[in-house]
């Protein structure tokens, strides 16, 4: 019958179709003098960025003084920031180095999974980072009401929980697809746009779900944590002392900065037409959101702040009378 022939049709084309079984990951170069020296530019800023969210995660947790809202959240974003530098950048600079860049189909799936939660966990904490400081500098009085102890914690896993489920839908959403037309992911790691140009399946659903999803939690969340600081920023100019003004905009500035690098980038890669292919302008922008972030954080957010800088020199002082002692 013409169903049939159809049918038998379909399925000799997908006989010539090999299915990955592994993916090729993308380099930053193929000059080998270059893939070194990016091995070890990759290897410093993970280091640097690891010892300096990890500082502050041990500052704020034994420093009773930093036991406040504002804290919490950092501890918890420097948690995250940690995390993230470590699902792309250690597995980048060693495939640099040694010139290898498979991974498995599991490992794929694990590192999209990872990328995925943990980026957006990292940007609901910035929004509620953002209206933390918003209820602290508009409505002082009611701050201890309004950002009790339990409200923090609440946020804090509503931000993991609802995480868990959109880093799980959108992996399992992808790799439900047959990957057959290249095995080469064009980028350093694995994300999902990359994969969608590589599949053989129909990946329109795929697009529109992650361009929706990019538009309601990414653009929400900026639209919020930029209206937020508005707000703060009119409170501000009606401070009497310009020394608060300038303290609280030298906090602020740098803070929006770096959240519209990690948004704007992001939404850039996941929302661009999946018919254009990966190049280096790709992989740069995939740097602004999953490297730079989570290693200029514990520089703004934290090592600029006099509490933070007098609690690590009272650790030092500590440390330093201990070695002594011994």
């Amino acid at each position: 019958s013409i169903y049939r022939g159809q049918w038998e049709e379909e399925n000799l084309k997908m006989s010539n179709y090999t299915t990955a079984t592994e993916f090729l990951l993308m380099g930053f170069s193929d000059i080998r003098e270059l893939q070194i020296l990016y091995s070890f530019l990759l290897f410093l800023i993970y280091s640097a960025g690891l010892m300096g969210n990890l500082l502050i995660v041990i500052i704020t947790t034994f420093d009773r003084r930093l036991h406040t809202p504002m804290y919490f959240f950092l501890r918890n974003l420097s948690m995250v920031d940690a995390c993230y530098l470590s699902i792309t950048a250690p597995q980048a600079s060693v495939n640099s180095l040694v010139n290898n860049r498979i991974i498995s189909v599991t490992g794929c799936a694990a590192q999209v999974f990872l990328v995925m939660f943990i980026a957006y966990v990292e940007l609901t904490l910035l929004t509620v980072m953002a209206r933390d400081r918003y209820v602290a500098i508009c409505h002082p009085l009611h701050y201890p009401v309004i950002m009790s102890p339990r409200v923090c914690l609440q946020m804090t896993l509503t931000c993991l929980l609802t995480g868990l489920v959109y880093a799980a839908f959108h992996t399992g959403y992808t790799f439900r697809l047959s990957f057959c037309h290249s095995n080469v992911v064009h980028q350093f790691f694995c994300d999902i746009p990359s994969l969608l140009r590589i599949s053989c399946s129909d990946t329109f659903s795929n697009n529109l779900s992650l361009i929706v999803s990019d538009l309601v939690v990414g653009a929400g969340c900026y639209a919020f944590i930029t209206a937020s600081y508005v707000r703060i920023f009119s409170t501000v100019l009606k401070f009497p002392v310009k020394e608060d003004q300038k303290k609280a905009f030298s906090t602020c500035i740098p803070h929006i900065s770096v959240v519209s690098l990690f948004v704007i980038s992001g939404i850039y890669v996941y929302a661009q037409p999946p018919s254009d292919s990966g190049s280096l302008k790709d992989i740069i922008l995939s740097v602004f959101y999953t490297v730079i972030p989570p290693f200029m954080n514990p520089i703004i957010y934290s090592l600029r702040n006099k509490q933070i800088k007098g609690a690590i020199r009272i650790l030092m002082t500590k440390t330093l009378s201990l070695r002594n002692k011994t």
